[in-house]
């Protein structure tokens, strides 16, 4: 090994003059690419066209070898009973077409084997004795391969060109055309047979899933199904060196709100040797890039948005995706890292392009990706989103996309050796090679010697909050799965439950799942974060909530709801499928709850209003879901601390369950009646005691739960600062209310009619008892429960639970005298046992402590 302290001093300028030179010499002995085969033809006429400077002459005036087509007539557009024109600007193209109703070939002398572009074009129109539209139904073929194999329509009054790339073994190319079906027939407008160069489908490309390297791309035949330019107007063939067009990105982008085009001068443009040349795509591609959007970035809460781009290929063919990249936005090396995602796989990881350019900006260059016929399925999305490298802002862009559809392997390469001078060819390749290599090991040195030359200057990385916790962080429990080479982690199960908590899920799984966490999949926003529906590989409907990067509790929350809920199963509350902290995310992933929060079936919203009934089951299955978690969930009490209207979620049956646990905190110890910690809950539905004492219960739930039942019997807000001052505040209003015997004025109108006044006040004074000043004097979940399920069957007019009653049973009796505290949390269900934790509520006021709480919350 040689050490840097033994090189001369002029070694690194002798190195970066050799280099400059050798690719100046380079770069001087490639000449612009002229084809050596360039076959345009005009199908079904004598006539000839010229399009973009480049003339197609007609197929009549072939020599007959070029065309066997013992069943064929030649179509004209202007002779049918409609005139038809194209509407692609090339008109000339489309107004003659070769109609084939027996199989057919055209057959091109090949000068030099190898690489061609074959582009087939297609207009459909009604001619003498026929409609192109509605007969057309055909199979093309070339090389021994399938181009076209499934019967092919083109689609009426639209121009198509289906270009492909297929590699010419011998001195002939033979395009066989073979109608499919009876009385169906095949057709062509225009055919274009051209070289290009080998290189440039050659080499190896990077495969998407599992990671690892395809080698066959040398002989495979293409199909070009998208060429986009990002960030700029279309490109047409006129402005290619290979007669390709190129149409812009907007189209395709899941939200152009997250994306901005830049756009530079080509001429600032740096090809570089053994990169991208300007036959692998035009300075314009490379001089217009897509970015991420870096003002939205600096503003939003959440700066871990992608630009995602979505495009519809046919399902069960592998792949080719061509990614173009040049750095034309940094102002020096370093600056700029992003990551690349394709199908949802992580293709590019905190990819620097400046890495690849030794240190040189708007350098054009490109990586090949291959995504395999089972991970194609219908919609290929290609992402790009910020890194989470600390020395770098949020950043990421793309200049241009092209994906091929692999069609199959023509066998070909370097052409037909019998057609070699070999003597010749062996010693002018021999110098050539030898000169090639001798450029390859020049720049290898320079490039070895400068990279060991280069020093990271340190830097001092700002402290973050948002780190991505490791897997001890959630405890030695856990169990993770290795790491992949390629730095992918595999999917693992999160809890050791038998039933299994959850999974970890790689971030791209969940941008695919979200349309690139598209903001029209956005189903709720808290405090958390934004909650967005899903749609996982297996169809599986989820919910995922993503947390804001900047919330100073977020972590916390993260944490809590992934270790309470990876050891909580019940059918009232939302079950965990899984959670993401990869690259400093902290997403959790939800079953899907279709019907949304029961808020939004109450008030605020277009959605018909529940009936009493549902209102009532869904009381009911809250109520067994803060049960469970008070009772049931282990040695110690959950309390929830956040239960709200928009915390109960309904399933597609209006299945209640109870959600969002962020906030949620184990109970006391069981020689103590509370826990002190500092006051969280959603104003409104929080406990007065619990606020001004700072002493957590289960009874704190108990309080934010009346005042859900509240909402529930009278659909209103529970703070409505637009009403009157003795109305805002819903829990004193209602309370009040109910007290002077005015429950029917509370009532949801809508529903009133319908409920039977048994029932109503049941439920009325399970949700007064539930707002008593003091925890004590609150009843138990389980007796809450109770109530509920009581208050039900009186509305389905059936007898008391006990049996010995009828519908004129009296209610469970109040208790005159004031309550005499009675520290027990639990209850045999009994209605006397009931009677007693209900007690009575007479006199009761939290005016106070309602001012005290609007003006902490102003002061924060």
């Amino acid at each position: 090994m040689v050490h840097q302290r033994f090189l001369p001093r002029h070694l690194p300028d002798m190195l970066l003059r050799a280099l400059v030179v050798l690719s100046a010499l380079v770069a001087a002995a490639r000449a612009a690419f002229v084809p050596a085969d360039s076959h345009l033809v005009l199908c079904g006429t004598a006539a000839s066209a010229t399009v973009d400077g480049r003339t197609f002459v007609g197929d009549a005036t072939l020599p007959s070898s070029a065309l066997s087509a013992p069943q064929s007539a030649a179509a004209n557009a202007s002779a049918g009973s409609s005139a038809n024109t194209s509407s692609s600007g090339e008109p000339a193209l489309y107004q003659y077409a070769r109609v084939f109703a027996a199989p057919s070939t055209y057959t091109f002398a090949i000068k030099k084997p190898g690489r061609h572009f074959v582009r087939l074009h297609f207009f459909p129109f009604r001619y003498q004795s026929g409609d192109l539209a509605a007969d057309a139904r055909f199979t093309v073929s070339a090389q021994g391969v399938a181009l076209v194999d499934a019967p092919y329509t083109p689609a009426n009054g639209t121009t198509t060109v289906r270009e492909f790339s297929v590699s010419v073994a011998g001195g002939k190319l033979a395009i066989e055309f073979a109608p499919a079906g009876n009385r169906k027939v095949a057709f062509v407008n225009a055919i274009e047979v051209v070289s290009h160069p080998d290189d440039l489908f050659a080499g190896q490309a990077q495969t998407v899933n599992p990671l690892g390297q395809y080698a066959g791309l040398s002989t495979q035949a293409l199909e070009t199904v998208q060429r986009i330019n990002m960030g700029s107007p279309k490109i047409t063939p006129g402005n290619d060196t290979l007669w390709r067009t190129w149409l812009p990105d907007e189209a395709f982008l899941s939200d152009p709100n997250v994306a901005v085009h830049k756009e530079v001068p080509p001429k600032s443009l740096q090809r570089t040797p053994g990169l991208a040349t300007a036959e692998a795509a035009p300075d314009m591609v490379y001089a217009t890039a897509t970015e991420l959007n870096k003002k939205l970035l600096d503003r939003t809460i959440s700066a871990q948005f992608n630009m995602t781009w979505r495009f519809q290929a046919a399902p069960g063919w592998a792949y080719m995706l061509r990614l173009h990249f040049c750095d034309i936005v940094s102002q020096a090396a370093n600056q700029l890292a992003f990551n690349v995602y394709v199908g949802g796989w992580s293709v590019l990881s905190n990819y620097e392009i400046t890495k690849d350019t030794l240190g040189a900006l708007a350098v054009p260059l490109y990586k090949d990706f291959v995504l395999s016929a089972k991970d194609a399925t219908g919609n290929i999305t290609v992402s790009v989103g910020p890194s989470m490298v600390d020395n770098v802002d949020p950043d990421g862009l793309l200049n241009g996309l092209e994906i091929m559809r692999l069609v199959g392997d023509t066998g070909g390469g370097g052409g037909d050796p019998s057609s070699r001078s070999r003597s010749k060819k062996i010693i002018a390749g021999v110098a050539a090679g030898s000169a090639v290599a001798g450029v390859t090991a020049v720049m290898a040195a320079a490039f070895v010697f400068l990279r060991a030359r280069r020093r990271k200057k340190p830097e001092k990385k700002p402290s973050s909050t948002w780190a991505a916790f490791s897997a001890s962080a959630l405890g030695g429990s856990r169990s993770f799965g290795k790491t992949n080479s390629g730095g992918r982690n595999n999917t693992v199960t999160l809890g050791q439950s038998a039933a299994g908590a959850g999974y970890r899920f790689p971030f791209a799984a969940l941008q695919e799942a979200t349309s690139g966490f598209d903001e029209g999949m956005v189903i709720g926003v808290g405090g958390f974060g934004k909650v967005y529906k899903g749609t996982l590989r297996d169809e599986t409907r989820v919910a995922v909530k993503r947390g804001n990067r900047r919330s100073q509790q977020g972590l916390n929350e993260f944490r809590t709801e992934i270790e309470l809920l990876s050891g909580l199963r019940h059918r009232h509350l939302v079950s965990l499928i899984g959670y993401c902290d990869e690259r400093g995310e902290m997403i959790l992933v939800y079953e899907y709850m279709a019907k949304g929060t029961l808020r939004s079936h109450l008030y605020d919203s277009e959605l018909p209003p529940l009936s009493w009934k549902q209102r009532l089951e869904v009381s009911i299955g809250a109520a067994r879901g803060l049960h469970y978690l008070h009772t049931g969930s282990g040695a110690k009490a959950i309390i929830h601390r956040d239960v709200k209207s928009a915390n109960i979620l309904l399933d597609d049956t209006f299945m209640a369950k109870v959600a969002d646990f962020g906030l949620s905190k184990t109970g006391p110890e069981l020689d103590k009646t509370h826990v002190s910690t500092a006051v969280k809950g959603s104003f409104g539905y929080l406990d007065p005691e619990y606020f001004r004492r700072q002493m957590l219960t289960e009874k704190s739930d108990v309080y934010s739960f009346g005042v859900v039942l509240l909402e529930v019997l009278c659909a209103r807000p529970v703070i409505d600062p637009t009403l009157p001052p003795e109305m805002v505040n819903l829990a004193e209003w209602a309370t009040k209310r109910l007290k002077n015997g005015e429950l029917d004025s509370i009532v949801d109108q809508r529903i009133a009619g319908t409920m039977r006044p048994e029932s109503l006040k049941k439920f009325a004074d399970t949700a007064e008892k539930c707002l008593a000043e003091y925890g004590v004097e609150r009843p138990a979940m389980g007796d809450v429960l109770w109530c509920l399920e009581y208050a039900l069957q009186l509305q389905l007019h059936e007898a008391s639970p006990d049996g010995s009653g009828t519908d004129d049973t009296p209610l469970v009796p109040r208790v005159a005298s004031k309550y005499q505290r009675n520290l027990s949390t639990a209850s045999d269900g009994t209605a006397a046992t009931m009677s007693a934790n209900l007690g009575d509520l007479d006199g009761m006021s939290m005016r106070r402590v309602f001012s005290n709480m609007i003006k902490s919350e102003e002061g924060r």
